[in-house]
């Protein structure tokens, strides 16, 4: 199995940003890419970002150019930094790694929430 952890979400002003880090442990070679995704009151749970095993990212049309997803092999941790947050980016964000034998991994969830 692999153990997902996320951490950095928040409370931020309209404008501002946050790094959202998501730390990986367990059967981890198995990776064949990570993701955030983001699942707000009342809505389904949308892709935000990808970055596959060869470092190739992408993203949500709503948050091109304001968001970046990247990876720390040697820790073993996915980033999201998010800038100029906007009220609509509130949402729980989710951490996943597809695994080739494992299928998707998913952490718990980390709350973001952006005040106008």
């Amino acid at each position: 199995q692999v153990q997902l952890v996320e951490s950095g979400g928040g409370l931020v002003q309209a404008g501002g940003s946050l790094r959202l880090s998501c730390a990986a442990s367990g059967s981890t070679f198995g990776i064949t890419a990570n993701g955030w995704y983001r699942q707000a009151p009342g809505k389904q749970r949308e892709v935000v970002a990808v970055i596959s095993s060869g470092g190739s990212t992408t993203y949500a049309d709503s948050v091109k150019g304001r968001f970046t997803i990247s990876r720390d092999n040697a820790k073993n941790t996915v980033y999201l930094q998010m800038n100029s947050l906007k009220p609509e980016d509130t949402a729980v964000y989710y951490c996943n790694a597809h695994h080739r034998w494992l299928g998707d991994q998913w952490g718990q969830g980390t709350q973001v929430t952006v005040s106008s």
